[in-house]
């Protein structure tokens, strides 16, 4: 039987969630080194292309990521060999990508992160954030067609 552990989250109200669901980041966010175990929760109606990264330590920190393919077809992280290693992968197509979104209002004015992406291995859960040098930090959703349907806030 597992065990559920009950948070109250951003955006969500109170959830439950068991400790195999956490995102393990061992070396936390950049900014947020302390934050180690987060939760990938969808938003209703976003197909899975927009999900909340929830600290499962500290509940009001709650970060907007979209999955960067939806965005951005042509988008090509390219991971190092030690990179891969630690994920325990042979190729970057083994693991998740996640960027992250800063909204802002206007929602049209929201920009993405593709240099720093999360990278996530679905199996083990573990993740990290690793730097793109080929990508840029401040992307605007509308340079992807994206406009106010775009954020859930």
């Amino acid at each position: 039987m597992t065990e559920t552990i009950k948070l109250q989250t951003k955006y969500f109200g109170e959830i439950e969630y068991a400790d195999k669901d956490v995102v393990r980041f061992p070396d936390g966010l950049f900014g947020f080194e302390e934050e180690r175990g987060f939760l990938l929760l969808p938003f209703d109606g976003s197909g899975g292309g927009m999900l909340c990264l929830q600290s499962v330590r500290t509940p009001a920190l709650a970060f907007v990521v979209l999955d960067p393919f939806t965005l951005k077809p042509d988008y090509a992280p390219e991971l190092e060999r030690g990179e891969l290693k630690a994920f325990g992968v042979k190729e970057a197509g083994e693991l998740g990508f996640y960027v992250l979104c800063a909204v802002k209002n206007p929602v049209s004015e929201s920009t993405v992160n593709l240099k720093c992406p999360l990278v996530v291995h679905p199996e083990t859960r573990e993740a990290r954030q690793i730097i793109m040098e080929r990508y840029e930090m401040r992307h605007p959703l509308a340079e992807f067609g994206r406009g106010e349907e775009a954020a859930p806030c």
